[in-house]
């Protein structure tokens, strides 16, 4: 008997209907033999109107009210799940996040998981019942208050459960049959990737794929659960995300040079112009962000201009957090004496990902040839062992990931991606 622990996103659950064809899934992969929790997301857009609703009460609602609020999303579908499951004759519990022992940080909207004791999921395993356990949320150690895990938060809760569990797998259900080599709505003839490694996945994750968040990989690669991600609307084989020795080494699976193209329209780019260019200055300049809780994705430092001992330093970060970072520099303008701050909100990163370029050369060439050769201007480069990532114009970020996406023969000479719901998630 394996323990199987599946994770349905929004999209799978957003109305009744979907609601029924799950727990006819769950009630299947019970019936085959094994022992089934689910950790199961709010329906559809429930979250953002919950957070428009709040909004609209309240311009900055205290953080932990609207975790209070938000974490009844996924308490209304857990509940509707179990009841759909009964229907059926089989018997399902709900939990909440801390009924079923997920134990975080005190830090409301963006909750880490310190541990997880479940308790009570293995005794309700152990009584024969379907665990239907709701994402995104758990309870402060400090604070005994509910938590939210923010984005991707289902995702993580997933694969927590699964390790703490000892599970067998952890299955991702969204509305794409698995993971693409470039996003299905901007390349029709992105090819399904049966395996990929855990690494390559996190590299994916970090530069803008949306298909699993970037901390569930980080889990699940620390605690070595495979985790298979599918579709809730088909019954095809998904992509398995393992690691790395599953998949080199196999002569059926022969190491693709390029694993897929990622893109973000999420980032901006703020550069501090006329930075004198001495020791220390460019410390005070992250050091001043880093107390701002900003994460910077992308750094490039010009060369000084002789003439003046002064340089440009441009970075990348969350579009969302451009304001944050534009209010902290100003305030050390005076103190380092630099000139003036640039933002731009209008680009995206496009970035090729693949473990096979460690011993291909050629690969950046190839890339920047194809981009060049689509009338695409780079702005920041930035690489890594797998990684190459570039910034463009917003308005150039599909032809760029088209022009590489081919340029590398990931095409499928048909169409094999089908986005069964709307979101990807």
């Amino acid at each position: 008997m394996a323990l199987v622990v599946q994770k349905y996103g929004g999209s799978s659950v957003a109305d009744a209907d979907g609601v029924k064809r799950v727990a006819q899934r769950i009630v299947a992969t019970k019936k085959a033999g094994n022992d089934v929790v689910v950790v199961v997301s709010a329906m559809g857009d429930t979250t953002d109107d919950l957070i428009d609703m709040a909004k609209q009460v309240s311009p900055l609602p205290p953080g932990r009210e609207l975790d209070m609020l938000l974490t009844a999303g996924e308490r209304i579908s857990m509940a509707l799940l179990a009841m759909a499951i009964a229907n059926l004759g089989h018997e399902a519990r709900s939990f909440t996040g801390s009924q079923a022992g997920v134990i975080t940080d005190g830090s409301h909207g963006k909750a880490k998981i310190i541990d997880v004791t479940p308790g009570r999921i293995r005794t309700a395993l152990d009584e024969g019942s379907i665990c239907i356990v709701a994402g995104f949320q758990g309870v402060s150690q400090g604070t005994k208050d509910i938590t939210t895990l923010g984005r991707g938060g289902s995702d993580t809760t997933a694969v927590a459960l699964a390790a703490a569990l000892d599970a067998d797998v952890c299955e991702i259900y969204s509305d794409v049959d698995g993971v693409f080599t470039a996003d299905p709505r901007i390349v029709p003839a992105a090819r399904k990737i049966p395996k990929i490694s855990y690494e390559e996945m996190l590299e994916m994750a970090a530069s803008g794929a949306k298909i699993l968040h970037l901390r569930c990989v980080e889990y699940a690669r620390r605690y070595n659960i495979p985790i298979h991600v599918r579709s809730s609307f088909s019954q095809k084989e998904g992509t398995w995300v393992v690691d790395s020795s599953e998949i080199e080494g196999q002569d059926d699976m022969e190491q693709a040079i390029i694993s897929g193209v990622a893109h973000d329209r999420s980032e901006a780019k703020i550069t501090v112009v006329g930075v004198p260019d001495k020791p220390g200055e460019a410390a005070a300049i992250f050091t001043v962000l880093s107390e701002a809780e900003i994460n910077i994705d992308m750094i490039v430092q010009n060369v000084s201009a002789a003439s003046t001992g002064r340089t440009d330093i441009s970075f990348t970060l969350p579009s969302t957090d451009g304001q944050s970072a534009l209010t902290a520099l100003n305030k050390l303008k005076e103190r380092i004496g630099f000139e003036s701050l640039r933002y731009d909100d209008r680009i995206g990163k496009v970035s090729l990902i693949g473990a096979g370029m460690r011993s291909h050369p050629g690969v950046t060439a190839t890339l920047f040839g194809a981009i060049a050769d689509a009338g695409v201007n780079i702005e920041m480069i930035s690489t890594s062992e797998i990684r190459i990532s570039v910034v463009v114009a917003q308005d150039d970020i599909d032809t760029a990931v088209a022009a590489a996406h081919h340029a590398f023969d990931l095409d499928a000479e048909q169409v094999e991606a089908v986005v069964y719901g709307g979101t990807g998630r």
